[in-house]
């Protein structure tokens, strides 16, 4: 047996096929084995993501799996870290983007494939003037959360910039 570890571990998952507002029961078994550990979890428009106790998150992964797969998941793809928590208070680009659509999702109080054109151009502001089209790939990826074309995300940004 291993020794048990103080590490905290963040985790990011999607268990496909995955419909948004239409979970299937191959995700909810997901969501459930984290809930069996007392590990939170946030479904996102990418990923679910969860943090917790290396040990903790480790079991709830195996348990996730197995559950996942039994109940219909095609696939099921992870990626794991070390948590924000223990990077001395320095941040993740890599989990920068995804924040920055969730923090658009709670300031508006909706969620992203609902976004109305007026909200769409107003969250694209936000994030322009949070340097998030500064990530490379950014205007395909907040294009394909929206639901338009990247043309579409590059006319809102020329708008905010006066062009």
């Amino acid at each position: 047996m291993s020794e048990p570890t103080d590490k905290n571990l963040a985790i990011e998952f999607l268990v496909e096929p995955f419909v948004e507002g239409a979970p299937g029961p191959h995700v909810t078994a997901a969501v459930d084995a984290f809930a069996d550990a007392s590990i939170d979890v946030d479904m996102g428009p990418f990923s679910t993501s969860a943090s917790g106790p290396a040990d903790d998150v480790a079991e709830a992964v195996a348990a996730m799996i197995r559950a996942s797969m039994r109940t219909g998941a095609t696939s099921i793809r992870i990626q794991v870290g070390a948590a924000a928590s223990d990077l001395d208070g320095v941040g993740s680009l890599q989990n920068a983007l995804i924040d920055m659509v969730r923090a658009a999702e709670r300031d508006t109080g909706t969620a992203a494939n609902e976004w109305d054109r007026a909200q769409k151009q107003a969250v694209v502001r936000t994030l322009h003037e949070r340097g998030a089209f500064l990530l490379r790939g950014s205007v395909d990826d907040i294009a394909e959360i929206m639901g338009v074309s990247r043309i579409t995300i590059y006319n809102y940004l020329n708008a905010i910039d006066g062009k």
